[in-house]
This record gives C-alpha cells, structure tokens and sequence, in this order.
C-alpha cells in the first residue's frame, strides 16, 4: 500500500518540481506517508486486540496471588522469589485500599464505560431517502416499477405512433383499445383487493392515470372529443378515483385523483377564459374533498386540495381578472374561504385520537390569509370595504370558536379560531380608523392579548400582545408623519392620548410579566423590553406637545425639566410594586438617568442664559423639589441606586444655584471679577459645609445610607472645591468697588476656604489611615501653591504689574516670591527643628534650597536692580535667622527603654 502512495507522491513531485529531483523527493515522501500510514493502522489493531483481552484478565481470580509461597517467611514476603520476579510484583502490586473498601467486589469496583450518546433523529433528507426506499423495497415492488415504466412507455407510444404513423387502424380505434385495456386493467384491480392488496392499488391508480392520458390524447392531440365530453370524462374518472379511495381505505388514489382533477380544466381548456365554468369545478371538486374529510383524516389531500384551488385562483385572477367580474367571482371565493375553514374542524373530528390530533397550520393560517389577499385584490384595496371583510371574518371565527366553546376535545382549535377572530379585528382597525386611533386600539387590544396569554397559561396570545404592542408604535409614528399638531389643542388631542394609551398598554404588559413572568430568560427581557417602550412613548407623546406649543426657550427649558422630574418620580414610586428583582433594579437606576437629565437641562439653558429662579423656570424648580424628594424615598431599599440618586440630586441642585448666581451677576458688571468668582464658588462651599457638619440634611431622605451619600457627594464636592481653586489660582481677581486687601480679598478668601477644607476633609476619621498620613505633604503643597498665588495677585493690584506674561519679568514679582518663599521655609526650619519633626524641617530646607536655586537661575538676571539685589539680601537675613534660632536638624526620635527591651 505505502507503495501505491510512493508512487503518487513521485508523480505528484515530477509535476510540482518540473524535473526528476521533484519526483524523487515525491516519491520519498510518498513512500514515508504510506509507511507512517500502514503503522499506524498497525498500532491501532494492537490496540484494539489488548483493550479485548483486559476484560478477561480483570475475571481471573485472584485469591491466589494474596497468599504467600509456601516457602516464603511471612516477615520477607520477597525473600524467595528471583530478582526479576520481585521487581515485577513490585510493579504490578496494588495499592493498599481503604479498610471501608475491604471485601468489595473487585468486578464492582472497575469503572462502567460511559453509555453511548443518543442518536439523533433523522434529517429531512434522511426521511424522503427512506421513504423513496421503502417504496421500492417495501410491499409489491414490482407492480409499482412496472406501472411507472407502462406510464412511460404509453405515453413514448401514442408520440411515437403520431408521429410515424406505424398502425395503419385509425387513430380512434387505437385509443379505444388502449381505454378498454386500462378499464379492464382497473377491473381486475377491483377484483384483486382483497388478495393483493398493493398490487390491486396499484393497477388501478395506473388504469385510470391510463384513462385520463388517452383522453387527453384523444382531445388535444388528435381533435377526436370535444372540450365537453373530455370534461365530462374527466370528472367520471376523478369521482372514480375518489370512490375507490374511499372505499378502500387508499389515501394514494385520492391524491391521484385530486392531481388528474385539478389538471383536468387545464387539459380540456379552450383558451375562452370562462371562470364561472372553472371555478364552479372547482367548488364541485372541493366539496368531495370536504366528502372524503368527512370518512377520511387524510391531511396531504385536503392541503393538496387548498394549493391547487388557491394557486390557480390566483394566477386566474392576475392574468384575467377585471373590476366587472367583481359579481361573478366572489361568491366562489366565500363559498372556497368556508370550505376550507370546514376541512379542519373535519380534520380533527375524524381523527383517531382527538386530544392529539394534529392542528392543521396550512389551512387554518394559510386559508383566512389567502382569501383577505384575494379579496383585497377583487376590492382594489379600497380600506373601507376590506375593513368591513375583516370584520365579518372575524364575527365568523367567533361564532364558531363559540358553537365549540363546550367541546375540551377541540380546545386548541377552539383557540386558534379566537386568535384569528382577534387578528381579523385588529387588521379592520387601521383599515377603518385613522392612525393615531389605530394605534391606541393596537395598545389596548395588545394589553389584552398579554392578560388573556397569562390568564390561559398560552404563549402565543401573550407574544403576539407584545408585537401589536410595536404595531401601535408604528402606527403613532405613521400618524404623526401625515399630521400637523400644531392645529390641535395643546394636551386634548389624539396624539398625545395616543401616545398615553401606548403607555398603559405597555404598562399593563409589564404588570402581568412582573405578576406572571418567570425572573429570567424571555419573560424578563419582555417585562424589561415593555418598560422601556412604555418609557420611551411617555418622553415621546410629551416632547410633541412641547416642541409644538411651546416656542419660547424658558417655558420650555422648564417644560422639559418638569417632564424628566414627574417622570423620574413615577418611576421611583412603582419601585416598591415589583415583584421580580431585574424589573425593580431597572426601576430604581431610572431615577439617577433622569434626575442627570435634568441637570442637563438645566446646564443648557444656563448656557443660553435661562434665569432659573424666576418665573416659570422658578416653577418647574419646585416641582424638580418635590418630587425628588418622594423619588429618593421610593428607591430607599435599592442601596447603590439611591446613593447614585441621591448624589445626582445635589449636584443638580448645585447646578442650578451656580448657573442663577452667574446669570444674576451678569447684570452686575460694576462688581469686580473676585467678587462673581466667589460668589458663583458659595454653593459649592455651602453643600462643602453639609458634607462636613451637615450629614443629617444632607441624607435627610435616605438617613439609613447616610454614609455612602456623605463619601459619594464629598467626592463631587472635592472635584468642585478642586475646580473652583483652580480658576482662583489664575484669576487677578479685581475686589471692585472695594480697594485691594491682601489676604482679605474675594480670591484669597476662596483659596483660603478650599485650604481649610481640604485640611478637614483630610483628617475625617472615615478615611483610610493610608490617606490621613498624607495629609501633611498634601497641605503643604497646596499652601505653598496658594501663597505664590496670593502674592502674584498682591504684586498685580498692589505693585501695577499685568497679569500675563509680564509678570515673569518683572523684578518686583521675583523679590516678592523670593521673600515669601524663603519666609515659608524659614518657619518650616525652624518650627521643624525646635518641635522635632524631622519631615517638617526637611520640607523647610527644600524650600530654602528651591529659593536659592531660583537666585542663581532667574534672580541673578535682576542684580542690576534694586529688586534683585534685595532678593538675594533678603535670602541671607533669613537664612541667618535660621543660623540662629535653629542651626541643625532635629535628631531622630530615640526607641524607649521599654519598646527596645520588649523587642529583645
């Protein structure tokens, strides 16, 4: 074998090398596959022939090998067997067992092999194969492949013969030999149905299928019957086949008959169009399908029987169909529409077992569809009259499911029947009403869908209530799209009642799911889904009437900030009601959303300059009051979401005092630019003082998490307080109409509270320990960055020098930051050194030295002035003074007698 695949990698390397190097190489690498291939089947036929003979040796006994040879000392088990053998004992000795294992079934003991997975079950493709071989494996094989092979070869004779003419009787004595043989041939079947039961079958079927094609020769081919009689020969074989059938039990011969049935009019066409003629066939033809359902559960025929009479309706209907033929071509579409709804219900009435019968989809679904398309089309889509179809179908489907109403046996078509009783009324809604109404009834009908699903234990009614959920949105926005609100009255309109109405149908939806939904999975995606929808069409009705009655930018900031305030505070307030876990987190996590959106309101209309504490702003702020507090209380037992809440609601309220200060100063330009910086920084301060000394008003809603508020505000706080230090440090601050004071002007005053708050935010006991031991450096730092601050400020106001780039350069800037500095670090040297705080002192002496190295990079450009040669004067007073007072570093603190001694 590995010889054949050396052969082919030779050949396959002559042509991939182009030369004799390339079919060398081939052939060896051919030859070593061929050979790693044959050792591997090798390997695993050894394999497999071990893993047969390991059950064998598992039953062995083995009381035997547990007792010692007979010259063996019990104290040297291994004395008297050789060398080789102990070790291979040793090898194969098992391991001590546990003493609760002691006397167990050894054959127990070995693990079962894992059972074999389940087969799948078969394919589509599987199904047809074994179907199409059991019909030429499976009952009189050979009477079945003769008939398809007599079909063929009838049909290649009657060609063969019109075309060349090989009898020379005529053509009609021909074809009526070919009749009487089939007729005979039908007979003897007849005969043989009790004997031979297939074969019987099978000879008739062939016989009259015989009967029909020669028929069909004897009309189309050679002109010998007119189109009556061919139809009227036509519809005896058919009724024949259908007889047969029935009496014995054949569900084949129905279907061959309903096949050459439903051909015959095709066949014996005259080409003159004569519907009334066809569809009247039709109808004949239907009605012994409805005959043969009456005997017979025979699905395949009934389905068949539907295709074949719609399909050819509906290509009759685009080919020849006019506006005229309205009166003679519906009354065959309502008697075919009630036909076919009959067959079901027969359907199931005549099958074996009722509580199991099959539901026949095809005809319950695809009967009323078809005939509302057709019928739309006969009625050229006028809405109205098709409106008034789908009513009566739907008063029809009632009064069925309601003449079915006692029969348990008959409950899921009883069922169905309702659901396309509730289909064929919605769909006359929007053909009927307008949009908007349409969508309110869409709602409401979906509502209901949702309760009856739950209240009967069904899913499709409950699904299909979520989807006409979605069709009441569609519908709303359909409305809105062709219709100008601006006409109507503000807030009684159907828009926005529309719109109201989809929110209670979806809250409905949401209540049930909450009350009869399982916590996950669908049900928990469908109640979140609803909630969001019903959300959505809230903001969305309300944001109409708005954007359509409210032109003015004030009226309307305050609208929207009214609108997102109720609608937070309803959301809050249906929190405590739910009764799944997801539907009540969502519910309470809404509120933080919408309480942010609202401070988005508010910082954009602060940004086009909205006062908002003034006229109807003023009013949608008290509202904002109100229901933020019943909000707050209504997601108390949801601890992440009413910390977020909580935070979210002091930043929106710092928001909006800091954007009315701004807006009210703006109208105050003779105050100078310290004062709008201080003022606009007094709420942040103040909402500082409650986080600090406050905490009871500041939880005053939620005490019970008074502490994760107090820590989540604070860190909004410090930002702001961080922010606020930061414009200060940059600004000169103008103190107008007051003169300029050191210190004790509006900026430094700020710098002042932000360092003060900063020191007492920093030794707060709920802090880590790692955060309070920083507190020094982080003081430090930021004093030493405010008093450059203070000072460039003083030198501005005070010394006349521009706040801008100027101030690098000038003398007077550096000979005070040179004196205030090294006043910094002279303090820090020596209240370092005298109270011995070795870090205190060092952080003296890196002032002192970052001074000094500001003296002989920047300062010595100024010692051709006054100002720079009293910078370096003032530098060495002081550090004389630190010569005096403190001279050297504190010393480390020694280890107590008694630390040291219990350390050792």
């Amino acid at each position: 074998m590995y010889l054949v695949w050396a052969i082919v990698g030779a050949v396959v390397g002559a042509f991939v090398g182009e030369g004799v190097a390339g079919g060398v190489a081939g052939f060896a690498i051919g030859f070593l596959w061929g050979r790693t291939s044959q050792l591997r089947r090798d390997l695993d036929e050894a394999r497999r022939l071990i893993d047969g003979a390991q059950p064998l040796r598992a039953q062995e006994p083995t009381a035997a090998a547990s007792e010692p040879p007979p010259l063996q000392r019990p104290h040297e088990p291994w004395a008297a067997m050789p060398e080789p053998a102990q070790r291979r004992t040793q090898a194969t000795a098992p391991e001590p067992r546990s003493p609760a294992s002691v006397g167990a079934d050894p054959v127990g003991d070995t693990a079962s092999p894992p059972p074999p997975p389940l087969p799948s079950g078969p394919t589509l493709a599987d199904r047809l194969t074994a179907a199409i071989k059991r019909w030429f494996t499976e009952g009189n094989v050979p009477v079945k492949v003769g008939m398809l092979v007599l079909f063929a070869g009838v049909a290649a004779f009657l060609k063969y013969a019109a075309d060349q003419g090989l009898f020379r009787v005529p053509v009609s004595v021909r074809l009526s030999l070919v009749a009487l043989v089939a007729i005979a041939g039908a007979a003897f079947g007849w005969w043989q149905r009790d004997k031979r039961r297939a074969f019987a079958l099978s000879l008739q079927g062939g016989a009259i299928g015989v009967l029909v094609m020669t028929v069909f020769a004897a009309y189309r081919l050679y002109g010998l019957l007119p189109a009556g009689w061919t139809f009227a020969l036509l519809i005896v074989f058919v009724g024949a086949l259908g007889v047969l059938a029935v009496l014995q039990d054949a569900m084949a011969l129905a279907v061959l008959g309903l096949v050459a049935g439903f051909a015959a009019p095709i066949i014996a066409s005259t080409g003159e169009g004569n519907h009334v003629a066809l569809f009247s066939y039709y109808a004949v033809l239907n009605l012994g399908i409805l005959g043969i359902a009456w005997k017979r559960a025979w699905r395949v025929l009934n389905v068949l029987g539907f295709v074949a009479t719609f399909g050819v309706g509906t290509a009759w209907g685009v080919l020849r169909y006019r506006s005229d033929l309205f009166a003679s071509t519906e009354p065959f579409l309502i008697l075919h529409f009630v036909l076919y709804l009959a067959v079901p219900w027969l359907h199931v009435l005549r099958s074996p077992n009722r509580g199991r019968a099959i539901l026949d989809g095809c005809l319950m679904f695809g009967n009323p569809i078809a005939c509302l398309l057709l019928q739309g089309a006969l009625l050229d889509w006028r809405p109205m009259p098709l409106a008034l179809s789908a009513l009566v179908a739907a008063a029809i489907y009632v009064a069925i499911a309601f003449a079915i109403r006692r029969r348990d046996d008959m409950s899921l078509l009883r069922e169905t029947w309702a659901v396309l009783a509730v289909a064929f009324a919605t769909i006359a809604v929007p053909l009927a009403l307008s949009a908007s109404v349409t969508a309110s009834v869409f709602a409401l009908e979906g509502a209901g869908l949702i309760w009856l699903g739950f209240r009967q234990g069904r899913r499709l009614p409950r699904w299909a209530g979520v989807f006409l959920q979605v069709a009441a949105g569609v519908a709303w926005v359909i409305a809105s799209l062709f219709h100008q609100h601006s006409l109507d009255t503000p807030l009684l309109n159907a828009s926005l009642i529309g719109s109201v109405l989809l929110v209670v149908g979806a809250g409905i939806g949401v209540w049930q799911f909450d009350r009869h939904g399982v916590s996950r999975g669908v049900s928990s995606l469908a109640r979140i889904g609803l909630l969001v929808w019903a959300v959505l069409w809230w903001l969305v009705g309300f944001a109409n009437e708005i954007d359509a009655f409210v032109t003015e930018q004030a009226p309307e900031a305050a609208s929207w900030l009214a609108l997102l305030s109720v609608s937070g505070c309803l959301l809050a307030l249906a929190c405590p009601l739910a009764r799944k876990l997801d539907l009540g987190v969502v519910l309470a996590f809404a509120l933080p959303l919408f309480l942010f959106g609202g401070m988005v309101v508010v910082l954009s209309a602060a940004n086009a300059g909205i006062q908002w504490l003034a006229g109807w702003p003023l009013a949608s702020v008290v509202l904002m009051a109100v229901t933020g507090w019943f909000a707050l209380r209504g997601v108390s037992s949801h601890r992440i979401a009413a910390v977020a809440a909580s935070t979210v609601w002091w930043v929106r309220w710092l928001a909006v005092f800091t954007a009315a200060i701004a807006i009210a100063l703006d109208s105050a330009p003779r105050l100078g630019e310290g004062w709008h910086l201080l003022a606009r920084a007094m709420p942040t301060l103040l909402l500082a003082a409650l986080v600090l000394w406050g905490v009871r008003w500041l939880a005053s809603p939620l005490r019970e998490h008074a502490r994760d508020i107090r820590h989540a505000v604070g860190a909004c706080v410090a930002l702001a307080m961080v922010a606020a230090g930061a414009v200060a440090l940059g600004t000169a601050g103008s103190a107008l109409p007051l003169p300029f004071v050191p210190v004790l002007n509006p900026v430094d005053l700020l710098l002042i509270a932000v360092l003060l708050f900063v020191a007492r935010a920093l030794s707060d006991e709920t802090l880590p320990r790692e955060v309070r031991v920083t507190r020094p450096a982080i003081l430090a730092a930021l004093f030493f960055i405010a008093a450059t601050s203070m000072t460039l400020r003083a030198v501005h106001h005070l010394g006349g020098v521009p706040w801008n780039g100027a101030m690098s350069g000038s003398s007077l800037a550096e000979l005070s930051l040179t004196v205030v500095w090294s006043a910094i670090g002279v303090v820090a040297w020596v209240l370092g050194s005298k109270r011995g705080q070795r870090l205190l002192w060092l952080a003296g002496a890196a002032t002192m030295a970052l001074v000094l190295l500001k003296l002989l990079i920047v300062d010595r450009a100024h010692l051709g002035n006054l100002f720079g040669i009293a910078s370096f004067m003032a530098y060495g007073l002081l550090c004389t003074v630190i010569g005096y007072l403190a001279p050297a570093p504190p010393r480390l603190a020694a280890v107590e007698p008694s630390e040291s001694s219990h350390a050792s």
